[in-house]
């Protein structure tokens, strides 16, 4: 199965609805189904028709790295779809692939319109971007919060899929909380709405034609990255708008996104893992790991906890916890419930914003320069107890067990004297370490 992107994209074919009453619906028929009596159809054109003009392609360009032949203009290089959803300020959201590596934007309008954009920001972790026009007489989708979905409500997708004109297609929304599929931050709502390349970028809507979500991706049987050999099997996934106006507001703001993060490495509670935890649930997040001085140590979290809600929200597994951390208010306190020993605990964690510092300190560790120090057994010195693969430390040779003399020069005797060493030496650090009762030398870039 490969996940692929849905640039250049719009969608596809008309969708026909057979409406057929159940014995249920006789007794408690309910809301009846949008219906034209002057043409005798059943039709979701009147809410839907408010939001159609918001949905526009957007061609991204750019100049050609290799030879030209004194070409200036920039050439396209990929498109897709965006939406409007403040007209008095010209911003629309699309995805982030559709006008990643760009130079110059322009966005199609349904009335034939051809206006150039600028970028106001984007955000790779969410798939999102925030683009700007200038121009009179634009509309607007009415936005609300996805967080009120449910599973089996009709969902309409709009684009400009395959190279063809703005697209309607419709479908049901087939699940929520879709995660595990490769963003930093991801809550997707899945839906079976036909979505191709060209859609990325384009409005998810509800029956009524409110915007719901941001569609960004597809999951195929076959094909490439682009999907030029694979079509849709009825798998598309769109970011909700309860992440995409956190990133929207933020971007508007400042042109970047602040993110925090609580310092806890997550896995996902799956099969093989609950069987080995003796669990008789396979859903929820397993602490891997926990920072020194992270929030998620302060606040007691320790390895091998097994994090079932976060802020009242069920955690099927580690993205759970990513979606609800990617788009918290740094420093607001988030309420963690988790499993420790059979016993249901929790905890108050509050996201931070990364920081540049090389030194993560806590009162039982020090995490730098790719490994992780902690005091000695035996109360003399500071010992290095892991070093991560693939850091420059693991590649110059320094390994668990190693005891540390000197950074930098400077005699280390303690974890508070190990951390402030480090901050002080220039890179790369010089680490004199003994080992077995020989002395080494390490110059470690961090």
């Amino acid at each position: 199965m490969s996940l692929i992107r849905a640039a250049r994209r719009s969608v596809s074919v008309l969708a026909l609805v057979a409406v057929t009453a159940s014995p249920v619906w006789a007794q408690d028929p309910g809301p009846p189904l949008p219906y034209d009596a002057e043409r005798g159809v059943f039709s979701f054109a009147a809410g839907l028709e408010r939001s159609l003009p918001a949905v526009v392609q957007v061609t991204t360009l750019s100049t050609s790295s290799g030879p030209t032949r004194g070409e200036a203009e920039p050439a396209p290089i990929s498109g897709g779809s965006g939406v409007i959803i403040d007209a008095a300020e010209g911003i629309i959201v699309t995805n982030n692939h559709v006008i990643e590596n760009g130079q110059k934007f322009t966005v199609d309008m349904s009335d034939g319109r051809l206006l150039d954009a600028v970028l106001i920001g984007a955000d790779k972790a969410t798939d999102l971007a925030v683009l700007k026009v200038e121009a009179q007489g634009l509309s607007q989708v009415e936005v609300v919060d996805s967080d009120t979905l449910r599973t089996g409500d009709l969902a309409f997708a709009v684009g400009y899929p395959l190279g063809l004109d703005q697209t309607l297609t419709m479908g049901v929304i087939s699940g929520l909380g879709r995660s595990g599929l490769g963003d930093a931050v991801e809550d997707y709502i899945q839906t079976d709405a036909a979505v191709n390349s060209g859609n990325s970028g384009g409005p998810l809507l509800d029956s009524r034609g409110r915007l719901i979500g941001i569609n960004t991706s597809i999951l195929s049987g076959g094909g490439d990255f682009l999907g030029l050999g694979g079509g849709n099997d009825g798998i598309a996934f769109a970011v909700p708008t309860r992440i995409m106006m956190f990133v929207v507001d933020q971007l508007r703001a400042s042109g970047e996104v602040r993110r925090g993060r609580i310092g806890a490495t997550l896995g996902s509670l799956n099969a093989n893992r609950a069987r080995e935890l003796e669990l008789g649930f396979v859903r929820g997040a397993v602490v891997e790991d926990v920072e020194p001085g992270s929030p998620a140590e302060r606040a007691g979290i320790r390895r091998g906890d097994i994090i079932t809600r976060i802020e009242n929200r069920a955690v099927a597994n580690a993205g759970s916890v990513q979606a609800v951390v990617g788009v918290a208010e740094i420093g607001a306190g988030l309420t963690l419930t988790y499993l420790r020993d059979g016993r249901s605990l929790t905890a108050e964690v509050a996201p931070r914003e990364t920081v540049a510092d090389r030194v993560q300190a806590g009162s039982d560790e020090v995490a730098a320069l790719g490994a992780v120090f902690a005091v000695a057994p035996d109360g003399e010195g500071v010992l290095v107890t892991a070093v991560g693969s693939g850091t420059n430390a693991a590649a110059q040779g320094l390994t668990a067990g190693d005891r540390v003399a000197e950074v930098g020069g400077r005699p280390v005797a303690g974890l508070a004297a190990l951390a402030q060493a480090i901050r002080d030496a220039r890179s790369p650090v010089r680490l004199t370490v003994t080992r077995g009762g020989e002395t080494l030398e390490f110059r470690i870039e961090g």
